[in-house]
């Protein structure tokens, strides 16, 4: 009887229709991988290539290169954020197997500075433009400053939502099997970020009009979005330290400003932040 009855189980398993395999998802950073987990779920679980470190430079491992070419779908801010994987992406086996989250559809862009961006943005030369951004910084120090697309986009919520919608898509045209729980998972994670723009939105309130001065510029998104006033940053870029006459400068003008608030860098040196502050500001915090 035990027999027959085995048989009979493993030929209705060979019948059955075997169950679509979920896209394996490689992201740039921390912010969109948290973006593709959700809307991913329990089907799987996208990977990172840089966890934590400077997103706007880093050399790729054999390893993630590896993963690289073998992910059925890869997810990026786009060159303007991670240069070094620009060209890694070029040379990805396969058409459409990339997806820069900066070109999607519904994406709200400005130039740093807050001004709305005007435009479209090269891709040819954003590993370029960088690399000089970051020599100039070295050699000038406080006389150069970040221009062009900003490309912390994520930092709206408005910008989050919309990458939801388009990762949830993206995911069920990639594995129809499964689409139904994309769309979905997508659809609650908007709710809950719809939940928390509302609180922050009612927390920051108060703070409105209350400066502050953060360690690089790399918030503008999120300023605007909140109706914040940021007096500026320690760094004008992301690779450098900033030279000593703009810390001078910028703490000249802390108290002028009115400024309540420094957040400097966590990592590796938080002591800048103070230096530019010099005791003006009402208060130091820890920052990204």
């Amino acid at each position: 009887m035990k027999r027959p009855a085995l048989t009979a189980l493993l030929l209705s398993a060979l019948a059955s229709p075997s169950l679509a395999e979920v896209p394996k998802v490689v992201t740039d950073i921390p912010p969109v991988q948290s973006l593709v987990a959700q809307v991913m779920g329990d089907l799987g679980s996208p990977s990172v290539l840089l966890e934590q470190g400077n997103a706007h430079s880093y050399q790729l491992k054999p390893s993630q290169a590896a993963a690289l070419q073998e992910a059925d779908l890869v997810l990026w801010i786009g060159p303007e954020m991670t240069p070094w994987l620009d060209r890694a992406i070029d040379g990805l086996q396969g058409p459409g197997k990339a997806l820069a989250l900066l070109d999607a559809p519904g994406t709200l862009l400005q130039d740093f500075g807050g001004k709305p961006h005007v435009g479209g943005h090269d891709h040819d030369h954003a590993h370029e433009d960088h690399d000089h951004d970051a020599h100039d910084h070295a050699e000038e120090g406080e006389d150069h400053h970040h221009e062009g697309l900003d490309p912390h986009a994520w930092l709206s919520p408005v910008n989050a939502g919309t990458w939801l919608t388009l990762i949830g898509s993206e995911l069920a045209r990639r594995d129809p099997e499964h689409g139904a729980t994309y769309i979905a998972n997508a659809a609650q994670a908007r709710l809950r970020l719809a939940t928390l723009d509302a609180q922050l939105m009612a927390d920051l309130a108060p703070l409105k009009g209350r400066p502050f001065v953060t360690f690089h510029d790399a918030y503008g998104y999120f300023t605007a979005h909140y109706g914040l006033t940021s007096a500026g940053s320690v760094s004008m870029g992301d690779a450098a330290d900033p030279g000593a006459a703009h810390l001078r400068d910028l703490r000249d003008s802390l108290s002028a400003k009115g400024v309540v608030c420094a957040f400097p860098r966590g990592e590796p040196r938080p002591e800048t932040g103070r230096d530019a502050a010099g005791g003006n500001a009402g208060e130091t915090r820890r920052g990204a």
